[in-house]
């Protein structure tokens, strides 16, 4: 989850692509160039242990365009295949 912020943050559309699950990827993925990610609040977290296939977390992510501040809430869904995790959809 982190990983996938700090992604958004530096504009890396590339790692964001690679970390998203096949069967919920999109087709094309254009980040805001006016937004500027602020903090992340890790708000809560179930799974994703070393032995878990699935996980999910529940955050904040902090956010300032057009001169105001935001934020974006979810609870998104991970799974792990290969040893990998790959972040499947917003629950």
């Amino acid at each position: 989850m982190r990983s996938r912020y700090v992604a958004f943050v530096l504009n890396e559309v590339a790692y964001l692509r690679e970390t998203w699950h096949p069967s919920s990827r999109p087709a094309r993925l254009t980040l805001p160039r006016d937004r500027r990610w602020t903090g992340l609040d890790v708000l809560a977290t179930s799974g994703g242990g070393i032995f878990d296939v699935e996980g999910t977390v529940e955050f904040a992510a902090h956010y300032r365009t057009g001169g105001r501040d935001g934020a974006q809430a979810e609870r998104s869904r991970f799974v792990r295949e290969d040893g990998r995790w790959f972040y499947v959809a917003a629950v």
